[in-house]
């Protein structure tokens, strides 16, 4: 069995721990869960920490539980928050929830024939039914106003400089999950509660729930919250969150994220989203040191983590869209690869359409250039490009004299044109 412990600590796994937990682990099969807020159809990259959590738990012999908050949920966590967020409808949530079943299955093995098979809970199961009164009465009297006060989540709230303060909602967040801790040490035996280090405040409150309440032992274990050595924040692309749905975030987007990590970053990152194993991370790690324009340890990461998240074959889509921009044969694999893929690779580029009718005709390139798609200035700057041979339609240069016909046309609508290295235009055929 896999010492849990020293995993989590030489991948960089661990923030904060209480006394005495290691041994504890290394006493028998122990359970341990984390919450996932269901407020989004989808997990994103952010989640994967928490998820990896609990499949290393379950890889060293435990039994790991994935609870969804359906109640929680409702209410919104205050932890890392500057203001009060929307409070989602029952429906919503539902919908949520069942998609981050979905996923969590990638990770977790849920065959109740292991004696560690993960468990899914939700604990609007459990709150639908608590009536306010039951809980300040059975829960709310164990823990003082002043034990709450003292959590960073809440003073940083309170002491905010823009006033906002904490609605009485948000204070009581930290009771409704300590109850969830208490509620699942009693069915399961649970005794153990990760998740970011952010959460500190709320988990160790379920322990004093646990002591208070039922004279137990509850144990909290935190991640750090990963960040990017340039200061920017994890899991953003331009686009906004790296989903972990790929209807959300592409299987090539996905790919293209890690892939563009820094050396810094991904030498770190493949320690913590990967199940690479120490002595070949650190083999890995020699050989990008030894050859770092080769992009061993980025194209690594990039490539288990995709199969991991998505499958092999949409890892092995990726990594052919990945390669077409260097490729002999652009026009031929373009039209090989879905549409999709094709407008994520030249996301952002700029682009104009014309008639299609046009192109059946055959359009002359130096008008094509200025005049139908106004992706150069005037006819005479056209000219100069091609004299300059600058000028290549689907990655193959061209002459002044090449007429742009169908045979030139990607997925039947598509040409790619290109100024040089650094200037690409996208014409759009329209009916």
């Amino acid at each position: 069995m896999m010492d849990f412990i020293d995993e989590l600590k030489w991948r960089g796994l661990i923030h904060d721990s209480t006394p005495g937990i290691q041994e504890y682990l290394n006493g028998s099969q122990r359970t341990a869960y984390i919450g996932f807020d269901p407020t989004s159809d989808s997990l994103h990259i952010g989640s994967l920490v928490p998820i990896l959590l609990l499949a290393h738990f379950q890889k060293s012999g435990h039994q790991p539980i994935a609870l969804l908050g359906g109640a929680t949920g409702m209410i919104g966590d205050p932890s890392g928050k500057s203001e009060e967020r929307n409070l989602m409808d029952v429906d919503t949530l539902k919908k949520n929830e069942n998609s981050i079943k979905r996923q969590l299955s990638q990770f977790l093995s849920f065959d109740k024939k292991l004696v560690n098979h993960a468990i899914i809970e939700n604990n609007f199961n459990w709150m639908k039914d608590f009536s306010f009164m039951d809980f300040i009465r059975d829960i709310g009297k164990h823990i003082t106003v002043n034990y709450m006060m003292s959590k960073d989540s809440v003073k940083n709230r309170i002491d905010s400089e823009t006033g906002t303060g904490m609605s009485f909602t948000e204070f009581t967040y930290q009771l409704v999950q300590g109850f969830d801790f208490l509620f699942l040490n009693r069915k399961y035996n649970c005794s153990i509660q990760m998740g970011g280090s952010d959460q500190w405040g709320n988990i160790t409150t379920g322990t004093e729930l646990l002591r208070r309440i039922d004279n137990s032992k509850g144990y909290a274990l935190t991640c750090p919250l990963i960040t990017k050595s340039d200061g920017s924040k994890f899991g953003k692309s331009e686009a906004g969150n790296i989903w972990l749905d790929s209807k959300k975030t592409s299987a090539y987007k996905f790919y293209q994220y890690w892939l563009n990590s820094s050396d810094e970053d991904a030498k770190n990152y493949i320690k913590i989203f990967t199940f690479i194993e120490k002595k070949k991370i650190e083999k890995l790690i020699v050989e990008h040191n030894a050859e770092p324009h080769l992009r061993i340890l980025q194209k690594t990461l990039a490539s288990e983590v995709t199969r991991m998240v998505h499958s092999q074959a949409e890892l092995d889509n990726a990594e052919k869209a990945s390669k077409i921009l260097f490729s002999k044969n652009f026009l031929f694999e373009m039209n090989e690869i879905e549409e999709n893929i094709f407008l994520d690779i030249f996301e952002g580029v700029p682009m104009s359409e014309i008639s299609i009718v046009e192109i059946k005709e055959g359009v002359e390139i130096i008008k094509l250039l200025y005049e139908k798609s106004g992706f150069l200035t005037s006819n005479s700057d056209a000219k100069r490009a091609l004299s300059e041979n600058s000028i290549a339609v689907n990655k193959n240069k061209v002459g002044q004299d090449y007429i742009v016909s169908e045979k030139d046309l990607i997925k039947n609508k598509y040409i790619v044109i290109n100024r040089g290295k650094k200037k690409t235009f996208i014409i759009k055929l329209v009916d």
